[in-house]
């Protein structure tokens, strides 16, 4: 029998799903859930979420994601008794001891800093191995990270950091071989749990009260038969790339690259590796283009125009669909994008191709026109998003690692 408050959600639900509402504001978990079975997912935000759409109808496009350092934790020690801290301090008795102890250890975290010089979010991380990972004492086979604290401020909320600390930490376990990521989280985070759910993680037990999420980063991709959007959903950053899958090279002017990728243009290193991380791993990208064939799961090679005429970055399809609506455009795309709504009323002066989709990397080596010429990939310029066959996606990869 249905109770009064799931009859309640129903009708909610049902309203959204009418178009009754733009979107819905909760931080019901269970809703959250349920908006999901129902393909409702990009349209039910939690205040955090709608918070960030909304100023993003008005602030100024330019927003770029502050820096990360990789610092040890005892460079953070003399900064705990700021109310940074306070939340983690409350909802972790003897926090403060915890953290002076590992910093002992010299364990490390990653930081953003604000103007002032001082963290304004921060993921502690450690390597772990055959060590027990909840209450039921589970462990995981091989090496794991673990983020031990994931703490995004309040004035930095909105800029996909908590999506950045994730591709760092994908990119980390990629890098020193770990099979798994988990981490613990309370009841109250439900953004957090969203933003895991989303990138693979399941949940796996509690651990003193709390949650544990663990993402499976098996060392090479296993054959699991998957759609490939479920794939890479589930196994990021590794996606699916079989004959299958269309691939297709999308052109890009040098100031929307600037916009998509900033982590391409010349900055100071972001990692102790040295590598140079995206500010989010979800994105959005709006263009002109008569072509109906890209869909979900597809893959697509972002070529960069006029001075570097280079495909940089590689990526793949959530959704592909054609407006003429600026609303629609910037409900569809309001999470993910930088433009503002007068931008994007400005560019729909006629129908627009949206395209959602999900940053897998850069190529260490750009593969640049010359060369897409010499491996005859393309004949002419590149001046729409063009169709290429698998062989020449397999010759485009392999020129990409040399």
């Amino acid at each position: 029998m249905t109770s009064p408050n799931d009859a309640c959600d129903n009708d909610i639900l049902h309203a959204l799903k009418c178009d009754a509402a733009h979107v819905l504001v909760s931080e019901d978990k269970k809703l959250h859930v349920a908006a999901k079975r129902l393909g409702l997912a990009d349209r039910t935000y939690t205040i955090q979420m709608a918070e960030h759409w909304l100023r993003r109808l008005v602030e100024p496009t330019e927003v770029r994601i502050p820096n990360v350092d990789d610092v040890p934790m005892h460079s953070l020690t003399q900064e705990l008794d700021r109310d940074f801290f306070n939340s983690l301090r409350e909802g972790y008795p003897g926090f403060d001891d915890w953290f002076r102890l590992k910093a002992r250890t010299g364990r490390k975290a990653w930081v953003t800093r604000g103007a002032d010089g001082y963290a304004e979010a921060i993921c502690v991380y450690t390597v772990q191995e055959r060590e027990p990972i909840n209450d039921a004492k589970d462990v995981l086979q091989g090496k794991a990270l673990k983020l031990c604290t994931f703490k995004v401020g309040e004035r930095v909320r909105g800029r996909k950091i908590g999506e950045l600390f994730l591709k760092a930490a994908f990119r980390y376990a990629t890098e020193n071989y770990c099979e798994h990521v988990f981490l613990t989280t309370s009841h109250e985070q439900t953004y957090l749990q969203l933003l895991l759910e989303d990138f693979g993680f399941e949940e796996r037990g509690t651990y003193g009260g709390d949650q544990v999420f663990v993402k499976r980063h098996p060392i090479e991709a296993p054959a699991l038969e998957l759609p490939p959007l479920d794939f890479v959903r589930k196994l990021f950053p590794h996606y699916r790339h079989d004959a299958s899958v269309q691939k297709f090279i999308v052109p890009i002017q040098p100031r929307y690259h600037k916009t998509l990728f900033p982590e391409l243009e010349p900055q100071s290193q972001l990692f102790g590796t040295g590598a140079t991380p995206g500010n989010a791993i979800k994105q959005a990208y709006i263009c002109k283009s008569n072509t109906k064939k890209p869909k979900v799961g597809d893959i697509v090679l972002f070529y960069r125009t006029d001075d570097e005429k280079a495909i940089t970055s590689i990526g793949v399809i959530e959704r592909f669909e054609s407006h003429d609506d600026p609303n629609t455009i910037m409900r569809i795309v309001s999470r993910r994008t930088v433009y503002s709504q007068k931008e994007i009323v400005e560019m729909t002066q006629e129908p627009m191709k949206v395209m959602l989709f999900r940053l897998i990397g850069h190529f260490d080596h750009p593969v640049t026109f010359t060369a897409l010429r010499e491996m005859k990939i393309v004949n002419g310029t590149i001046q729409s998003i063009t169709h290429i066959a698998d062989a020449a996606f397999s010759k485009l990869i392999e020129r990409s690692r040399r």
